[in-house]
Order: structure tokens, then sequence, then C-alpha cells
């Protein structure tokens, strides 16, 4: 259990960090437009690739889970990722974060913590 507890802790940050970067590149695009100058942005922006090559190493990380453990298990514990997501949006992002979201991620590890037992 403790490895699965590991990799789906690995998982849930590689997928935080490729929303993050993910966040940062279509900040930093402008308004949208169907030119090539615009694509040309998108495509050239090294936010926007590192958000892919974490997301293409959440998948694989998550293929390896779903293969070796089983499901009803391991997909409720994705629900760590919220919790690093919220806490990368308020770190990070510097994002106001509600008394009832912090409750809302309370709850979450309570439900995580008696799905491990």
């Amino acid at each position: 259990m403790l490895k699965l507890i590991g990799l789906i802790l690995g998982q849930s940050v590689l997928l935080v960090a490729a929303q993050a970067f993910l966040k940062i590149s279509v900040q930093s695009f402008g308004k949208f437009s169907w030119t090539l100058n615009y694509f040309k942005t998108v495509f050239t922006t090294w936010q926007f690739a590192a958000s892919g090559v974490f997301a293409l190493a959440a998948m694989l990380t998550w293929m390896y889970v779903l293969k070796h453990y089983q499901f009803s298990i391991a997909y409720p514990l994705l629900s760590i990722s919220y919790i690093i997501g919220l806490a990368v949006a308020y770190f990070f992002f510097q994002e106001s974060v509600p008394l009832t979201r912090w409750i809302g991620v309370l709850i979450i590890i309570v439900g995580v913590f008696f799905l491990v037992k």
C-alpha cells in the first residue's frame, strides 16, 4: 500500500505541475486569434512544452498504477491532487483561498485516510 501511495503522490505532483505550467503559459499568450503568429507563440512557449512533458509523465505513471493496483483503491487516492492543487494555488499563484475550501480539503484528507485504512 505504501508503494501505491508513493506512486499516486508522484502522479498527483506531476499532474498539478502540468496544470500549473499550462496556467502560466495560457496567461502569456494574449488574446486568442486564429493566426499563425498566435499558434507559433503557443507552441514555442517553454511553459506550454513543460506542461505537456509533465502531463505525459503523469499519464505514464497512471498507466503503471492501473496495471498493478485495484482501480477501486487507486482512483479515489487521486483526490490527493486536489490538496496539492490548492496548495499551489495559494502559495505559488497567491490566490485567495477561503476557509470553506480549506475545510473541503480537510474532508478530502480524512476521506483518503479512511480509504487507505
